[in-house]
């Protein structure tokens, strides 16, 4: 394994650990504050960090973009997403919330086909199903977690997914920073208008806690885009999975939330679905490089 590929995954797991300890702070001022409220502040004080990304790759410029309407539409799904989560993380363990996230994936490849028209053979849509399998064990209906609160992340979830189409088909001609700069931009002016209803005033301690969650979200999105620019997804894919212990850690140090069996148990069958949806797509396009490099075609 080289020293990039080293450095990448030491950047990916930093910005798992990153994103743990803003989604820890979330669910301390859930209690206090609302969910626009937390996302105003989480979108404004993000812009410094991601300001200063912005500026040293290639300025202004760099955010001309070729698609007002799909980086509209990634926004509002990313929104729609971050309004999910944040609210599950103040009225569910944060372990929870995390473990029924990990379905993400697994809607990527279902809602592939109809955005992105890719074909998606047997063993990942049996993947796919496996998965949601995992998730049902996760909300265990008719007892404990299958009620509507349980439900938002799963939402949330599948909000996330569709961002993330759109974010692959943007990245082909955009900037990172003009997709993070547009989304963070587009959740600070919906969350402002949604917030004034709900609007409370922050102490000292609020509005430090709420400028850390901005903070420390835009250094962690950052983080994360260098981690991408140094080793490749399916190296890094199989990490994501260590945000499990961050939340699980710091659910138990500072909520005392202690996840149970069936949770486990769903969160490594949902797990293990993703990581072979992975691996398959890894395979296909090793596949498809190797048929483009035998018709003499260009590699990009």
């Amino acid at each position: 394994m080289g020293g990039r590929t080293q450095a990448g995954i030491g950047f990916f797991v930093l910005a798992t650990l990153l994103f743990g300890i803003m989604d820890a702070l979330i669910k301390q001022v859930g209690q206090t504050y609302g969910t626009w409220q937390i996302m105003f502040f989480r979108a404004v004080f993000s812009l410094l960090p991601i300001g200063l990304l912005i500026a040293h790759t290639g300025g202004l410029m760099s955010l001309r973009t070729k698609s007002v309407t799909a980086h509209a539409a990634r926004s509002l799904m990313g929104v729609a997403a971050a309004y999910g989560f944040f609210y599950a993380f103040s009225v569910m363990p944060l372990a929870d919330v995390y473990a029924i996230g990990f379905a993400a994936p697994l809607f990527m490849t279902a809602l592939s086909v109809p955005v992105l028209k890719e074909k998606v053979g047997w063993r990942r849509w049996l993947a796919v199903l496996v998965g949601f399998g995992g998730v049902m064990v996760m909300l265990r209906p008719g007892q404990g977690m299958f009620s509507v609160v349980a439900l938002i992340p799963l939402g949330a979830a599948f909000f996330y997914a569709l961002s993330m189409l759109f974010v692959r088909a943007l990245s082909r001609t955009e900037s990172n920073g003009a997709i993070t700069f547009y989304f963070v931009t587009t959740m600070g002016v919906v969350s402002g208008v949604c917030m004034i209803p709900g609007w409370r005033t922050p102490d000292a301690m609020g509005l430090m806690l709420l400028a850390l969650i901005g903070i420390i979200g835009g250094v962690a999105q950052i983080v994360f885009t260098q981690a991408f620019r140094l080793a490749a997804p399916s190296l890094l894919a199989p990490f994501e999975y260590v945000a499990m212990i961050w939340a699980a850690g710091f659910g138990y140090i500072f909520f005392a939330e202690v996840p149970d069996t069936a949770l486990w148990a769903g969160c490594a069958i949902v797990a293990a679905s993703g990581l072979y949806i992975i691996h398959r797509e890894t395979v296909l396009h090793r596949q498809t490089a190797m048929v483009t490099k035998d018709d003499g075609e260009t590699i990009r």
